[in-house]
């Protein structure tokens, strides 16, 4: 009788596993649960077209040759009133730059892409002196003491050390932000 059990929990517990791996018979609200299904990789990938800037979108080079997708599709609409802190500890917002276009670098100091292009936004910010506002807006937590840090170990000597702590801008912008942005 003993060996008839083994057998019979065997085949039950294969069966179980077994049924837990048919994907037809999983119920609709879990389907989203599942991971994609993984596809052979193609053989030839076709180039991929340079982009289009749309209507609102321009191409801009700087004189050192850096390149960026300038978009003017929220020209005139009101600046989010988040404020952030100023390197004299004031509280500024983005409607203090007025009067000009305004290229804001969302960044942190933990994050490496930030921090690699953090050398090209300083020189951008001085080529397009007295043309284009350029400030960039630390997202650290631990407060002003790394990020001075890094702005002189970097050299970063045209941009003025911003800090959102509270992350009000990230959160003025619906907390949707990858950094850097």
């Amino acid at each position: 009788m003993r060996l008839l059990i083994v057998p019979v929990l065997l085949v039950a517990i294969l069966s179980a596993a077994l049924g837990a791996c048919d994907r037809a018979k999983v119920a609709p609200d879990q389907e989203q649960a599942l991971p994609a299904p993984v596809t052979a990789p193609k053989v030839a990938a076709e180039p991929k077209a340079p982009k289009t800037p749309k209507a609102e979108e321009r191409i801009i080079k700087s004189s050192g040759g850096i390149e960026a997708l300038l978009s003017t599709k929220f020209a005139g609409t009101p600046a989010p009133t988040a404020s952030f802190t100023g390197a004299d500890g004031r509280d500024v917002g983005l409607a203090d730059f007025a009067g000009r276009p305004l290229l804001v670098n969302i960044w942190a100091t933990w994050c490496a892409p930030c921090k690699a292009e953090m050398p090209m936004i300083d020189r951008l910010a001085n080529e397009q002196a007295g043309r284009i506002s350029v400030i960039a807006v630390s997202q650290d937590l631990e407060g002003r003491g790394p990020v001075r840090t890094f702005f002189n170990e970097a050299k970063i000597i045209n941009l003025e050390p911003y800090l959102d702590q509270d992350l009000a801008l990230s959160a003025a912008f619906g907390n949707n932000l990858a950094l850097p942005t």
